[in-house]
């Protein structure tokens, strides 16, 4: 049970968590709808930004313009419509579409335009859908009731985009074809190609070998949209450039070619802006007026659209299915957690979160390219929240650990020692604490000789003082050699030479004790120093013993919480506590007279490698040890050529 509550304080378990609330957060929004605007303009930015492509040249647009209102009057009379359905007729136009409602005769000329609509099964009208029972709204009497009439309404989204197009409308007894749709058919019929059932969805429709599912209500950035009738999403190829385009008085003058007319699908309609037949579309960036296109020009990449579904195998758009989303943010905030656990350092994470975020956007177009509308916004907010929640507990822990390696080891380390322990702290620490360690490390404790007689002569603030002074010249030795001070004993050091940061390979740990040996040479010439210092000042001289010993031990940390103190245990501690207060006034003959006495191991003189001058004091019985121990006293290193 602790083995389990440690790992769910480890900061892998804490950054996983935290990915997985943020992805519950986002699932919760997007569910409310709250990322439907910004998917949508996602998915403009996509469509705008989408390489070129020629626009649709089967589809030819006959449109009164301003001009052509003031020549011929305002409705079309029933003459004007049916002289225009007979001129594109001579011309050769396989389908042709009226986008203008005549449900009421306009005379003169109605008999003339009920006679052309009569003989060409290829015109098409539009109508309003209607309820059933309902009077039709649009088509000429002539066509009422007949297949040749299919309803021209468009669904807009908030702030008047249109960005889907139908394909059949139901009022759960009859269903109504739409006008882009009757045209594209009749346009294909002499292909043989025409509405059939999808073999393993029979739901769905199918136009060749292309399967057009039925939009939903969720799909892409959607949520809870009018998903009514068979919609489709619209991919607008072509924009901005617009269809080929002829006025009224341009066709009715004789001056268009009947060559631009042969085979081709005519929409006759309106692009004059007093009738206001026009609407935004994703191209409509900065959603202005000029920014719009004419209903019969949106008509027109309906049809394309359908024309390439059937003609060329176009895919239409498509959408992941709603574990596929899910399965998608959720790998997000998981990037996104990965990316605030590795990168530390400020820099680090900014550069990685805008990497993220290009590849995201990338991953999102690319896939566009290939008509998969992937979802961005909840990815993308997933990563960052996820980023920037896991680097502040990173960086939060970070403080933690910081703080308890400065409370630990204060300013006993050298620099370098402290900047290693804070680089390997992923090695160095469990939670927030020391890991225990089996070790191999060099034990140094030095005392001062004839302390306790010192301390008598001296008033307690000149001690205080004297000590001070003492200890912070010793300390600042230590901290050259890479030493570190587990312990201060009233007048005794402890320190540590490969603890914390751990040495297993021989030459590290030999490189420790010749470390110790040279930091304890060098608190001798600093206590040669302090003597100098202090005889000047009629304070009596000093002399330390020193013990050093290597060899195995277990480091780790004892206290609470608030109080933690990183020390090392083992036999090779109680050996060098021993050497240093081994018969306190004995000293070699070839030391005598110096201030510091140093006294080794054997396993230590094994790795000095023949460096130092040495005198063998002897198998001795160290208090508190059962067996004999060979120790070794270090005079001086050797000069250049001498023999150990």
């Amino acid at each position: 049970m602790l083995d389990l509550l440690g790992r769910l304080r480890s900061p892998i378990v804490v950054c996983l968590l935290l990915g997985n609330l943020v992805f519950l957060l986002l699932l919760g929004l997007r569910a409310t709808g709250n990322f439907q605007p910004l998917e949508l303009m996602a998915y403009d930015l996509n469509l705008r930004l989408r390489p070129a492509a020629p626009i649709d040249t089967r589809i030819l647009l006959v449109v009164e313009t301003e001009e052509d209102l003031k020549r011929w009057g305002y409705p079309l009379s029933d003459d004007v419509l049916a002289q225009i359905l007979e001129r594109l007729d001579a011309y050769g136009s396989r389908v042709i579409g009226v986008d203008k409602y005549r449900d009421i005769p306009v005379p003169p000329g109605s008999e003339r335009l009920t006679q052309v609509l009569q003989n060409n099964p290829d015109i098409f009208w539009v109508t309003k859908y209607a309820d059933a029972g309902a009077l039709p709204i649009g088509p000429p009497k002539a066509l009422q009731g007949s297949d040749q009439v299919g309803f021209n309404d468009l669904i807009d989204d908030p702030g008047g985009i249109v960005r889907r197009g139908l394909l059949f409308l139901d009022d759960g007894q009859n269903v109504a074809y739409s006008f882009p749709l009757l045209l594209a058919l009749r346009y294909l019929k002499p292909t043989g190609i025409g509405l059939q059932a999808d073999p393993r969805h029979p739901e769905y429709l199918r136009l060749s070998r292309t399967t057009v599912p039925p939009f939903e209500k969720n799909d892409g950035g959607y949520v809870n949209a009018d998903a009514a009738g068979y919609q489709f999403l619209l991919d607008y190829v072509g924009m901005p450039a617009h269809f080929k385009t002829v006025s009224i008085s341009e066709l009715l003058d004789g001056r268009a070619k009947p060559e631009d007319f042969k085979d081709k699908i005519v929409i006759v309609g309106t692009t004059a802006k007093s009738i206001n037949d026009y609407f935004f579309t994703p191209f409509s960036q900065g959603m202005k007026i000029d920014q719009r296109i004419y209903g019969v020009e949106l008509f027109g990449h309906m049809i394309s659209q359908l024309l390439r579904f059937a003609l060329t195998d176009q895919a239409p758009i498509k959408v992941l299915r709603e574990n596929q989303e899910y399965a998608w943010t959720w790998l997000w905030c998981l990037l996104g957690g990965l990316v605030g656990f590795m990168a530390r350092a400020l820099r680090t994470f900014l550069l990685s979160s805008l990497l993220g975020i290009s590849l995201l956007g990338s991953v999102c177009y690319l896939a566009f390219l290939q008509a998969w509308w992937i979802p961005v916004v909840p990815p993308l907010l997933g990563f960052l929240l996820t980023a920037m929640s896991t680097a502040s507990y990173m960086s939060n822990q970070e403080k933690r650990q910081r703080a308890m390696l400065m409370q630990i080891f204060s300013r006993h380390v050298s620099g370098d020692v402290a900047q290693t322990l804070w680089e390997q702290r992923d090695q160095f620490l469990q939670g927030n604490r020391p890991k225990p360690q089996q070790i191999t490390a060099t034990v140094l404790f030095s005392d001062i000789h004839g302390f306790t007689a010192i301390s008598e002569k001296l008033p307690p603030q000149q001690l205080m003082e004297w000590l001070d002074e003492y200890m912070e010249a010793m300390a600042s030795v230590v901290s050259r050699h890479h030493g570190v001070i587990n312990k201060y004993i009233g007048d005794a050091i402890m320190v540590l030479f490969g603890a914390p940061i751990a040495h297993h390979v021989e030459p590290e740990i030999a490189a420790d004790a010749v470390n110790a040996i040279e930091c304890a040479l060098a608190m001798e010439q600093e206590i040669k120093h302090l003597n100098t210092l202090w005889v000047a000042r009629g304070l009596a001289p000093i002399s330390v013993r020193i013990g050093i010993f290597t060899g195995p031990l277990v480091a780790g940390s004892l206290g609470g919480s608030d109080r933690l103190e990183y020390t090392v245990i083992g036999d090779s501690v109680n050996v060098a506590s021993r050497l240093e207060s081994y018969n306190k006034d004995f000293t070699a003959p070839a030391a005598a007279g110096r201030p510091c006495r140093i006294l080794i191991g054997e396993p230590t003189l094994g790795l000095l490698g023949g460096r130092y001058h040495t005198e063998a004091v002897g198998e001795v019985a160290l208090r508190g040890k059962d067996k004999m121990v060979t120790v070794y006293q270090v005079i001086d290193r050797l000069k250049q050529g001498e023999i150990s």
